[in-house]
């Protein structure tokens, strides 16, 4: 009996370690061994893809203790270009995006890898270089005019190269007046995000553009000027998106869908709207939340 009861023990002890190693595997994302463990709505751990401007500008500083003060989730950012956000997100490697590059939304949306694109807010870029303005694109009447100017004049332009939402739409303003800078000596790209890039631009006495957030933030750190602004063609505007579950159904949804509905909430995007303002004597960004989308 006592032999009997004692086997008993034993079988219970390894039935009970085997339910705890199968509830271990479980709760990894990939199911192998050795994988980090699962986010859980009970750990709170919201993984939040951005462009490097809302970083570099400094709205993150203020947005995200915010969200993790009344939610109780805690963020990791990973602030990268627009285009390596969304693909992070379209990998499944993070629940929400907070981006700037309104083709690439499309095509992350339409590709089933995203939904519920939200409009937020805007600001616009601008294009900033050295004082004595070499190229002279001070005097043009048109962004067209401005990047025409630079190349004409062979003057030192800073790209940042690296698939983000600013470097789309400098693409796409180089393509709309037919000049191809790729590879010209004119012509360097940094690879970095918009705040590195200014100052490699500011170091050599380049042109480059700039979101007005990271401009601003920066510019007591910097001899550019803004010296072309305000044309519809430099618009720039902002989406969230959640990550599609169906996709990737290890994905925080609950936590990506509360950080969507918070940020444009009426009293976030007041806080959207003033951010700048006392620092900078006007606001670094727009808030959009409910309204039609801005076009140029």
């Amino acid at each position: 009996m006592r032999r009997a009861a004692l086997c008993a023990a034993i079988a219970m002890l390894i039935a009970l370690e085997l339910a705890a190693c199968g509830g271990d595997a479980n709760s990894s994302r990939t199911g192998a061994a050795g994988a980090s463990p699962a986010r859980t709505k009970a750990r709170g751990e919201l993984i939040l893809a951005t462009t490097t401007s809302t970083q570099d500008s400094g709205l993150l500083d203020v947005l995200i203790p915010m969200f993790q003060a009344e939610t109780g989730y805690t963020v990791k950012t990973v602030a990268v270009g627009s285009g390596q956000a969304i693909a992070q997100a379209s990998r499944g490697d993070a629940d929400v995006v907070l981006v700037h590059s309104p083709d690439a939304e499309k095509k992350m949306v339409a590709a089933g890898a995203g939904i519920e694109r939200t409009l937020v807010m805007h600001n616009d870029f601008i294009i900033v270089g050295p004082k004595d303005d070499p190229a002279h694109v001070r005097d043009a009447q048109t962004t067209d005019d401005a990047m025409k100017a630079i190349a004409g004049a062979k003057s030192k332009f800073i790209s940042r190269g690296d698939d983000s939402g600013t470097n789309a739409l400098e693409l796409k303003l180089w393509k709309a007046v037919n000049i191809d800078p790729a590879g010209q000596g004119w012509y360097e790209e940094t690879g970095q995000g918009m705040g590195a890039t200014l100052q490699v631009a500011n170091q050599k006495d380049g042109y480059t553009i700039s979101d007005r957030a990271t401009y601003l933030a920066q510019r007591k750190n910097l001899d550019l000027q803004i010296l072309h602004e305000g044309d519809p063609a430099l618009l720039n505007v902002y989406h969230v998106i959640v990550v599609n579950p169906e996709e990737h159904p290890n994905i925080n949804i609950a936590g990506a869908r509360a950080f969507k509905d918070w940020i444009v909430r009426a009293d976030i995007q007041q806080t959207i709207a003033e951010f700048g303002v006392k620092d900078y004597g006007e606001p670094l960004f727009f808030a959009d939340a409910g309204k039609p989308e801005p076009v140029p």
